[in-house]
């Protein structure tokens, strides 16, 4: 018989942590020992020493305290009705954090599945309207989404899903991977709508184009309905390309972001442009006496109007809103739920169409 969620995360104590404490005690004095535990117990990043990689988290100590959610050194692999197993970027373990960002658990990927079926056995069952899957953009998180979450939510989508993924740590294809894991696991009946802002929408654009590659067994294509793709550096974002001259910007904002820069002409043949209907919502803002030297033209300070642009969209709706803000201008909040509420019946062209790239 399996045991509740309640004995599952009491086995999380691993069995040589009176040990652990024994000999730091011994070691150090008292006061110090204990900080060194709090700060392990809070970050969940020790390697714990197991027979298998299966034994780590049963013997790994973890103090149901919230986080922050990921930031930039997480990503999701799964989610289920608010329960989310993620990824860490640096050491390759896994935590389980609740709906409410509170950790579970953490250690391996075998025993941290292990808990979320115990946590959330099943996925949600499909609700009225598509489930609205929002991807965030380069060095943000999926608390950045929460204002459009919110709006959303208003207009009658009971099932909001905002990924998060670590943006500056990983590359396209990784991310892009990850949020096919999370919309496999969702129940086959969903469906899907996207809003992406920034780089999220060039994620979504690779996963597209591996799906469309690679074979798509859970039938994710033909349950995509529509859409909107705030600010998306279609064609590349020559601001990366500059900035990466400096060597510093690499170092900072990530492999993803070098593929948006200098690295596109090797990424774009990996992008597929959606299947089902898009739009796209493009900043123009007046430069007055302040301009962004780094992008040309027309532009909502970071991604020009014409590398927004991507053939096959139904319309360019330019606002006059800052790039890092479109996700949160009311105007912008209201056309995106207008545009997905009009495409709520359609069904995707044909998803097994080659990958064209970006016009």
């Amino acid at each position: 018989m399996m045991d509740s969620p309640h004995l599952s995360i009491k086995r999380f104590v691993y069995s040589s942590a009176i040990a652990m404490i024994h000999n730091s005690l011994r070691r150090f004095s008292a006061p110090l020992s204990i900080g060194v535990m709090m700060v392990g117990c809070f970050f969940g990043g020790c390697e714990v020493i197991g027979q298998t990689e299966s034994d780590t988290v049963a013997k790994n100590l973890n103090v149901p305290l919230p986080t922050i959610g990921g930031a930039q050194l997480w990503t999701d692999l799964e989610n289920r009705a608010g329960y989310r197993l993620q990824r860490n970027s640096v050491s390759g373990h896994c935590r389980v954090l609740d709906p409410k960002n509170i950790r579970r658990g953490w250690g391996s990927e075998t025993d941290a599945l292990q808990l979320l079926d115990e946590l959330c056995p099943a996925p949600p069952e499909p609700s009225a309207k598509p489930m609205a899957v929002l991807i965030h953009g380069l060095m943000r998180t999926d608390s950045s989404m929460k204002s459009l979450e919110k709006a959303l939510r208003a207009d009658g989508y009971d099932s909001v899903i905002r990924f998060g993924y670590a943006s500056t740590r990983s590359g396209l294809a990784e991310s892009a991977a990850a949020l096919r894991r999370v919309l496999e696991g969702q129940h086959r009946d969903t469906q899907f709508c996207f809003v992406g802002h920034s780089m999220g929408n060039i994620v979504t654009r690779h996963l597209i184009g591996d799906l469309q590659r690679d074979g798509d067994p859970a039938g994710i294509l033909p349950r995509c309905r529509a859409m909107v793709m705030l600010g998306p550096p279609n064609h590349g974002a020559v601001i990366a390309k500059r900035l990466a001259a400096t060597g510093v910007f690499g170092l900072v904002a990530g492999p993803g972001a070098m593929e948006l820069g200098t690295g596109w002409d090797e990424i774009e043949a990996n992008l597929a442009t959606p299947p089902f209907p898009f739009s796209v919502v493009a900043g123009k803002v007046e430069p007055g006496p302040i301009r962004n030297p780094l992008v040309e033209g027309d532009s909502d300070f970071v991604v020009g109007l014409e590398e927004a642009k991507l053939a096959g969209a139904e319309s360019i709706h330019e606002v006059p809103v800052l790039h890092s803000f479109l996700m949160n201008d009311e105007a912008c909040q209201k056309w995106t739920a207008t545009f997905l509420d009009e495409h709520l019946g359609e069904s995707p062209n044909d998803t097994s169409v080659a990958i064209a790239p970006s016009e």
